[in-house]
């Protein structure tokens, strides 16, 4: 059965590979732009990748993204006006918040570490679980989510964002009305599909630049694509370059947690179980977050499964892992040369490797040259020198595009 869910995926996400190329070869390109919008796109992330992820319900505008970035660097945003989106995903840290788990209002500890939002606009599915399948759907729920925004109702964050005339007039000149929870999830979901990364010493080194990588990172990226075996979960796949298969795996991570072998032994029971709410009743015990991917589908392969991440700018993401349980890459490469950590629900292809100690400091130089000259020159500032009411200054990236009112429908 796990062998067949993950041949399914694989096939899936060929897939989608398979329509990128389509597009590509076709030259199609979708009317999901207006009037004076400009993006600059980094080496390592074509046009045609970029506007087939952006949604014919919301296209991208110069206006709308201005108000989205607005938005997420505002803390009004949060009930007690305390954080803002940019709290917990800070551009100096790309877009993370260098913390185990995230801390939302009055200090309150989330569960689960914060991913970077740079590339996020790629992934199959939002939150580390993949609860959200859009980025408009995840945009609301941390707004009333206790450990976070803490809103009572998206309807009191809406009453308080009407009453200030700035919001009130740009959704007006965006949206044609009023702020809704709908408006502000779209103007923040279209300001996260600006938040790109490419133009990394890997990403000159596949375009043709053999001096782009170090020696060490060369022999890291070899035994990545071989005898590691890394490139199994993190794809390397032609025109789809983030590194990762899209798929919900367990490496062993949460059997680390005590609770974790009794709660998974309750969730095979329940699989049988005619009532769903006995579901909830489980997801509401403590620890049950470590089930991962399982409280979103009540598949018992899904038992401790979690998004496999992109390698993307991982250099800057410490601490790794769903509950930041891992302090450095030479850490998580470690765990993984080892197999992981045992567990009757363990991925089936995640097994122990030998790998030496230099050869594991090989792989860790390679996964810093996937990080992106621009998130780097960006993380080397300080990062309370970002305001979260104003917008992070544009980047340089390596070629711009700029959108046109005409363009052929795909």
């Amino acid at each position: 059965m796990t062998c067949l869910r993950l041949s399914t995926l694989r096939i899936g996400v060929l897939l989608i590979s398979l329509s990128l190329v389509t597009v590509i070869l076709q030259g199609e390109e979708p009317d999901l732009t207006s009037g004076d919008f400009k993006i600059k796109l980094p080496l390592g992330v074509p046009w045609e990748i970029w506007s087939y992820f952006i949604p014919r319900d919301n296209a991208m505008t110069a206006a709308k993204v201005r108000l989205g970035r607005e938005l997420f660097f505002d803390k009004r945003l949060s009930a007690d006006g305390s954080i803002s989106c940019a709290t917990c995903h800070d551009p100096a840290l790309a877009f993370t918040d260098g913390k185990s788990v995230a801390v939302g209002v009055h200090g309150r500890r989330g569960i689960r570490n914060s991913p970077s939002l740079l590339n996020v606009m790629f992934h199959s599915g939002q939150f580390l679980d993949g609860r959200a399948t859009t980025l408009e759907a995840q945009a609301k729920i941390p707004l009333i989510s206790a450990n976070e925004m803490d809103n009572a109702s998206h309807d009191q964050l809406v009453a308080r964002l009407r009453a200030i005339p700035e919001y009130d007039q740009q959704c007006q000149q965006v949206f044609g009305g009023p702020v809704t929870i709908e408006y502000i999830s779209k103007a923040i979901a279209a300001f996260e599909r600006t938040l790109l990364s490419g133009n990394s010493p890997y990403d000159r080194f596949a375009a043709g630049d053999s001096h782009a990588l170090a020696e060490a990172a060369k022999r890291g990226l070899a035994l990545f694509r071989g005898k590691g075996r890394c490139s199994g979960c993190h794809l390397i796949n032609e025109p789809f370059q983030f590194f990762t298969d899209r798929t919900y795996r367990n490496t062993g991570v949460s059997a680390r947690n005590p609770a974790f072998e009794t709660l998974a032994r309750r969730a095979r029971e329940l699989v049988r179980l005619p009532d769903p709410s006995a579901l909830n009743l489980l997801a509401s015990r403590e620890g049950a977050s470590e089930l991962g991917r399982f409280l979103i589908t009540g598949n018992s392969l899904d038992i401790g499964a979690f998004k496999i991440p992109s390698l993307r700018d991982v250099e800057l993401t410490a601490p790794y892992f769903h509950d930041g349980s891992a302090q450095t890459l030479a850490d998580v490469v470690r765990f993984y040369a080892g197999g992981g950590a045992d567990s009757p629900n363990r991925d089936w292809e995640l097994q122990g490797i030998v790998l030496t100690e230099p050869e594991q400091a090989d792989v860790v130089e390679f996964l810093k040259s996937l990080t992106s000259d621009d998130t780097r020159r960006s993380a080397g500032t300080d990062s309370h020198t970002v305001t979260e009411k104003v917008a992070p200054t544009s980047r340089d990236y390596s070629r711009t595009f700029t959108a046109q009112t005409q363009r052929t429908q795909r």
